[in-house]
């Protein structure tokens, strides 16, 4: 009996130095005793939540299209806010956690959505800071996801700049070390076929550099017209206003830009070929292919 007793007492301090033992240790994060975190369920999409910014202004375009001259125009009015090229595509939510998409769908978020909060956030703090009450981004990769961007901001306006398709090659070229003549091209017509997506966009105003450049009042005044703001003739004397530092990648930082003058867009280079799906289209545009 008294074996017994004795048997029990050991066999009860090991249990009890093991479990001290485990107190006492770091814990181990590969442990097999950790539940499995539960997969979200697929298909879901999160309603939109309230945005900070209602309303605001995307101008799309092909990159060497003038984007940057119109962007200081407009930031040029008393009204409107136009910073450099914000890149908010690039700005992305990252779930560390397996189980985070499901306590963000307790929530009724999703990775999309969230990141559409966060966009609305970005450009809520630059208007609040601006002192003004419209703001404008002038990004051209926007272009690429234009109907994302109108999924986030659905009472979002667009402002559909276009260039002559063989212009914006020459100009690409001429601006890249050892360019690769067929990358550009194809980088070209990626931007041209979402351009004619939204050109046909019933509420989207359409311009174009070479009238931007040749009848820069008449043209920023339609512009005016359609964001519901006067027109201001201090828009065209953007030399003279602050609108930050010209540099690459945040829009055009050439001596044409910095000199504060419209000048007027140039020509494609003569013999300049062009694929025919980019020809089509400039001919679908107005310009002469």
């Amino acid at each position: 009996m008294r074996d017994a007793r004795m048997s029990a007492i050991g066999k009860g301090l090991k249990r009890r130095g093991r479990l001290l033992a485990q107190a006492v240790s770091p814990p181990r994060r590969d442990l097999d005793a950790l539940p499995g975190p539960r997969p979200a369920a697929e298909g879901y999409a999160a309603p939109p939540a309230p945005r900070l910014v209602e309303s605001p202004v995307f101008v799309l375009s092909s990159v060497r299209s003038g984007s940057t001259l119109l962007r200081v125009l407009l930031n040029s009015h008393s009204r409107i806010r136009a910073p450099h090229e914000m890149h908010l595509r690039t700005l992305h939510v990252h779930f560390a956690r397996p189980f985070t998409a499901d306590a963000m769908r307790a929530l009724r978020l999703d990775r999309e959505e969230l990141e559409h909060i966060l966009w609305d956030r970005v450009l809520h703090l630059e208007l609040t800071r601006s002192g003004k009450d419209l703001i404008v981004d002038k990004t051209p990769p926007n272009t690429l996801i234009w109907p994302r961007l109108r999924r986030c901001w659905p009472r979002s306006r667009r402002i559909v700049l276009l260039r002559h398709p063989g212009a914006v090659v020459a100009s690409l070229t001429a601006r890249r070390t050892d360019p690769d003549p067929a990358a550009i091209r194809a980088e070209v017509l990626g931007y041209a076929e979402k351009l004619e997506e939204a050109r046909h966009d019933p509420d989207a105003h359409v311009v174009t550099y070479e009238d931007l450049t040749t009848a820069p009042e008449p043209v920023t005044r339609g512009v005016c017209d359609y964001l519901g703001v006067p027109w201001e003739a201090g828009m065209l004397d953007y030399g003279g206003k602050d609108h930050g530092t010209f540099r690459p990648q945040l829009g055009d930082w050439s001596g044409t830009l910095k000199s504060g003058r419209i000048r007027t867009a140039r020509p494609p280079a003569p013999g300049t070929d062009l694929p025919p799906r980019l020809r089509e289209l400039a001919r679908a545009w107005g310009y002469p292919a």
